[in-house]
């Protein structure tokens, strides 16, 4: 990178670190454009996308010129047979990104990848949900009053053939918040371009409960991811797992304080699959602890209370759907390992919850198979904008967020000096050849010292001869 690349990039971040400011001054519209039957109140759309997102591009004015710097590999660590190469791995810019946005959260979730993807210097092309297109657009406008070009940023129509045409032009990367049928889709017709990916899909997230928890605490962070956003949220709470006897007690403080809460309207795109979801769990075995659940008016209206399942076994379908309602299965366990045990084997693996003591839940945490895991808390840690976001299995590949997200926008490319005359590798093949370099072999990668030893002995014994 010249000086000249790095004046672009740190003027590009200074650019996205100057949007946060227009965020700030159209923020009244921005929430009236998010305000919904799932997002009736502000304060939802400024703590978990305003602020969240204004955090972020302050990151990437911050962290952006220096995560996206050249790093030169030296002569430390050099193997002896390069001698006199230096080399310098560069980021550059994948090209064309198109970025496919969610209706959840129309603004942090396509707003941050947006950002990282022009700064690493790509050309962005959004693709909104359909419903988020007044927000999207004015989301757009905040990127432009700050600097960035309408050639660089261009917002789609939001139907699903727009979406379809950008793949079949040829793009670079694909970003795609979404469902799991909705990326084997994605990735079906992107297959023939062999674009990159990044699936950023849904979850199944399970809190593994250990003795020794804050139990108001636990209730408080259960009651707050069912809630927020409606229960449309990826890493919301689906599978409750208490690691010990109280079980029935933690069931009942969850019931009673979820019926305090009233009806929540489920999007119109989850409705009928949640519907399916709970009735099939009820009629084969499962019991609704809340006493409130009513498939007609779920699937009519869209209106419906949290519910807490009980007896749901790893057999019951919603055990592993992704689920955007708020619905929290209590599935009953042996112990600790029998938690982790059902985490690892579900197919949606986006993040987990653990509760109790931290020593003990950061050993919990370390056998998850997630890629995210909370302890004492749900979902807000996961805004932080340093911290890379994904998931494994059917929650999808690659990150999102943070420094390894701004690196996935990027590509590597190396560029190696040699100096210096010493160019073994193009020297006429001598008959001394194998025994010097099986020496060699041996002298540096021999497994005890007497080994390497004898590695520079062969050495020795192949320049005599």
């Amino acid at each position: 990178m010249n000086r000249t690349e790095r004046h672009d990039v740190r003027r590009r971040c200074r650019i996205l670190a100057a949007v946060a400011a227009e965020i700030c001054d159209s923020s009244q519209q921005l929430i009236a454009a998010c305000a919904s039957d799932q997002r009736s109140d502000p304060v939802e759309t400024i703590s978990s996308e305003l602020i969240p997102l204004c955090a972020a591009l302050k990151f990437l004015g911050r962290e952006g010129p220096s995560i996206l710097a050249p790093r030169r590999v030296g002569a430390a660590g050099r193997p002896s047979w390069l001698w006199g190469v230096r080399s310098t791995v560069h980021r550059q810019p994948l090209g064309r990104v198109l970025i496919l946005g969610t209706w959840n959260y129309p603004l942090l979730l396509p707003g941050v990848q947006i950002a990282q993807a022009l700064a690493a210097g790509n050309r962005v092309e959004l693709k909104p949900a359909i419903g988020t297109e007044p927000a999207s657009r004015i989301l757009a406008d905040c990127f432009y009053a700050a600097g960035i070009s309408d050639d660089a940023l261009t917002v789609l129509d939001s139907d699903t053939a727009s979406a379809q045409a950008a793949i079949d032009r040829g793009v670079d990367l694909i970003v795609l918040t979404g469902a799991a049928e909705t990326g084997a889709k994605v990735l079906q017709q992107a297959a023939p371009t062999l674009a990159c990916s990044i699936m950023e899909l849904s979850g199944c997230d399970a809190v593994i409960v250990l003795p020794g928890h804050d139990r108001g605490r636990l209730i408080d962070a259960i009651r707050f991811g069912l809630c927020f956003n409606g229960g449309a949220t990826c890493i919301g709470p689906r599978r409750l797992m208490v690691c010990g006897d109280d079980e029935p007690e933690v069931g009942a403080a969850l019931v009673e304080t979820l019926a305090e809460v009233p009806e929540m309207i489920v999007h119109s795109t989850a409705r009928q699959a949640a519907a399916e979801l709970i009735v099939d769990a009820l009629e084969t075995g499962a019991s609704d602890l809340t006493g409130r659940f009513d498939a007609d008016l779920l699937r009519d209206q869209g209106r419906m209370p949290p519910l807490v399942l009980d007896g749901v076994t790893q057999d019951h379908a919603i055990a592993a759907a992704d689920v955007f309602a708020p619905v929290i299965s209590l599935m009953s366990v042996s112990g600790i390992g029998d938690a982790i045990d059902l985490v690892n084997r579900c197919p949606y693996r986006l993040a987990a919850g653990v509760f109790g003591p931290v020593a003990e839940a950061r050993s919990v945490a370390q056998r998850l198979d997630v890629g995210t895991v909370t302890i004492n808390d749900l979902i807000a840690p996961t805004a932080d904008p340093r911290l890379p976001f994904g998931g494994r299995g059917r929650s999808g590949f690659g990150v999102t967020r943070g420094r390894e997200g701004l690196l996935a926008m990027t590509t590597a490319k190396v560029i190696a000096t040699r100096r210096g005359r010493f160019l073994p590798h193009l020297q006429p093949r001598r008959s001394a050849d194998e025994a010097v370099l099986h020496g060699l072999l041996h002298g540096s990668y021999g497994g005890s010292w007497s080994k390497r030893l004898d590695g520079l002995r062969r050495i020795v014994r192949g320049v005599k001869k």
